[in-house]
């Protein structure tokens, strides 16, 4: 169990860090041909300014910290927003074959919530 809660750590950080990365050094190849539903919603994201720059940071705090073994619980606290929004844009707006990406990172993300889980228990008991 440690073993696979490192392997996943660790592949949901280089994902989060890749895509921040990547952005922020505008080395991300070109997107491909979007759904007038996908156009209005990154239109909508790209009017509000600071809300892409946001979660773009926000993915990169967050893989930072998976990475470091410390404060892992807390990253898999902090980029669960982010996942759950990446995986409802696919399910609704994406195409059907970008699917199975995005639930890989949902899954990964819950199973680190549970395998921390006696991590968390302070915060909810009295």
């Amino acid at each position: 169990m440690k073993i696979t809660v490192i392997v996943i750590r660790v592949l949901l950080a280089a994902m989060y860090l890749f895509a921040s990365i990547s952005y922020f050094l505008n080395f991300m190849p070109k997107a491909p041909e979007m759904t007038p539903a996908q156009t209005s919603f990154m239109t909508g994201l790209m009017a509000s300014v600071y809300l892409f720059p946001l979660i773009k940071i926000t993915e990169l705090i967050g893989g930072v910290l998976l990475l470091i073994n410390r404060t892992a619980p807390l990253a898999s606290i902090i980029i669960l927003p982010v996942t759950l929004n990446i995986f409802l844009y696919t399910a609704f707006l994406a195409q059907p074959k970008d699917l199975p990406m995005s639930a890989v990172m949902l899954l990964f993300n819950l199973f680190l919530l549970y395998a921390y889980r006696a991590k968390y228990l302070p915060i909810v008991s009295k």
